[in-house]
């Protein structure tokens, strides 16, 4: 998988830099695709080392924990799962998250230059630690950051906990009755 990714990759950029070439050469306008591609890459590092090791562009189960491009909610969520949120609005929905059990879930959750709404019931507690750059966070009990380095605790023992990384994107927690 990752083979046919870099290969696309590549493919793309090989493409631009003839598409370059000709719009020099034809129409005498100058396009760098090699800054560009550069710019992009800087780009990528500074979020890789952001969100931290586990970032990948390509995750291994894509259609399942991961928004690329598009708009998309998603109802179940597994312990320990990583969930991606990239160029797109996703809606994390908790709600049915079942309160009769003793389970406790695990979930992180990204969003870069994106939009997400994280839903979940009000009799389920929840513990957020969320970190934001150049973003907007909005927390349950009513406090929002651009950036920094935040926690949000419940009076009463967790029983989900969500660990929240947004870079230029806006990441919203809602209570629901």
């Amino acid at each position: 998988m990752k083979t046919m990714n870099w290969s696309i990759i590549i493919g793309a950029l090989l493409v631009l830099i003839g598409l370059s070439l000709i719009m020099k050469v034809v129409f005498n306008i100058d396009f760098p695709v090699v800054r560009i591609v550069i710019a992009l890459f800087f780009i990528y590092l500074g979020i890789k080392l952001f969100i931290g090791k586990d970032f990948n562009i390509f995750p291994k189960n894509a259609t399942d924990n991961a928004v690329f491009f598009g708009q998309r909610t998603i109802t179940t969520v597994h312990d320990g799962m990583e969930y991606n949120i990239i160029f797109s609005r996703g809606i994390v929905d908790l709600r049915n998250f079942d309160p009769g059990s003793d389970e406790e879930i695990h979930i992180k959750l990204n969003t870069v230059f994106g939009s997400s709404d994280v839903i979940f019931n009000d009799s389920i507690p929840v513990s957020i630690k969320s970190t934001a750059a150049f973003a907007g966070t909005r927390l349950p009990d009513g406090s929002a950051a651009s950036f920094g380095s935040f926690e949000y605790k419940p009076d009463r023992k967790p029983r989900i906990y969500i660990e929240s990384a947004t870079v230029f994107g806006q990441t919203i927690f809602r209570k629901k009755l």
